[in-house]
């Protein structure tokens, strides 16, 4: 790609300029590179980020150097960008990027947004997510105590009537992601998270902790739930991540996480690997379920049919 140019992005043309600029310098990848990437990749994955608020991860001069998260949509976007208007905690609202097309994808990618974080619901329903995360993200390098940890995670989920994905995040560890019907606010799924997470960490002590505070984690591995809440945000499938190889968070299989490494796919070998298995999320949509049933079961769990948070609290 010359330093300025245009690529074609469904029906628009988008303008990209300094494309020789290096982001990635390990490995030489440009910003070219990475508008390239995002419109060969865009058909799989706009199902994951369509209709959300997009936080961007930008590194105008390469990774490394400090990059900077920006939510509020910059006044510069061109009008064909979408935004949408997201209400404050507290008083106010601001316009954050709806990332809705091959076209916003590598506009995103000319500013040097690396990573589009995507909210955990839609524009539509802000309040109320789709999607319920645990970020399984060891303290060390032990990826083994992370690929058990994901296989317990599983077995409870699946036990109260859920239906785990797993994927890795293109850092250490893992997300372990499932897909909800839109009928629980933030409040409800978070807590019901906090409460799964709490049991496994009962179920496994010597490994796992809910303890938030790294100094008192004592090398166990956290279990996070803390992106289950309004106006947070994830790595979407697919996206490239700011770190040397330029790896991608990758959706998986379940049988694959036995030899699976959590950097093993990135921008370079990421396309062999969809032209030989398809993607495993696949339309994990229509695998959303309510939490209502579930969190009757995961109460009885618990024991007293009570959470662990609401006697905490009353």
């Amino acid at each position: 790609m010359p330093k300025t140019g245009r690529v074609q992005a469904g029906s628009r043309s988008v303008e990209v300029s300094n494309a020789g600029k290096v982001l990635f310098p390990d490995q030489g990848i440009t910003k070219g590179d990475l508008v390239d990437y995002y419109l060969r990749i865009a058909e799989t994955i706009l199902p994951y980020v369509r209709e959300r608020p997009v936080t961007m991860h930008r590194f105008p001069d390469g990774i490394r150097a400090e990059g900077f998260y920006e939510k509020r949509a910059p006044d510069h976007f061109p009008p064909w960008v979408k935004r949408v208007s997201v209400k404050l905690r507290g008083d106010g609202s601001q316009r954050e990027i709806v990332c809705d097309n091959a076209a916003t994808l590598a506009y995103l990618a000319d500013q040097a947004c690396i990573t589009p974080h995507v909210w955990l619901s839609r524009a539509d329903r802000l309040n109320y997510p789709d999607r319920m995360i645990f970020d399984l993200d060891p303290s060390g390098e032990d990826f083994e105590t992370v690929r058990s940890t994901a296989v317990l995670l599983k077995d409870l989920l699946e036990g109260v009537g859920l239906v785990p994905f797993v994927m890795t995040t293109g850092s250490r560890g893992l997300h372990v992601t499932v897909p909800l019907e839109r009928s629980a606010d933030f409040d409800t799924v978070r807590t019901f998270a906090q409460d799964a997470a709490r049991l496994l960490a009962k179920r496994a002590p010597e490994a796992l902790t809910v303890e938030p505070r790294k100094g008192q984690r004592n090398g166990r591995l956290f279990l996070d739930c803390l992106r289950n809440a309004y106006a947070q945000t994830s790595v979407p499938p697919y996206a490239v991540r700011p770190k040397p190889g330029a790896p991608v968070a990758t959706p998986l299989h379940w049988d694959e996480l036995t030899n699976v490494s959590p950097q093993q796919y990135t921008m370079k070998n990421i396309f062999r690997r969809l032209s030989q298995r398809p993607d495993p999320w696949e339309g994990i949509g229509r695998r959303a379920r309510s939490l209502h049933q579930p969190y009757r079961r995961l109460k009885a769990l618990l024991g007293a049919g009570t959470s662990t948070s609401q006697r905490a609290s009353g």
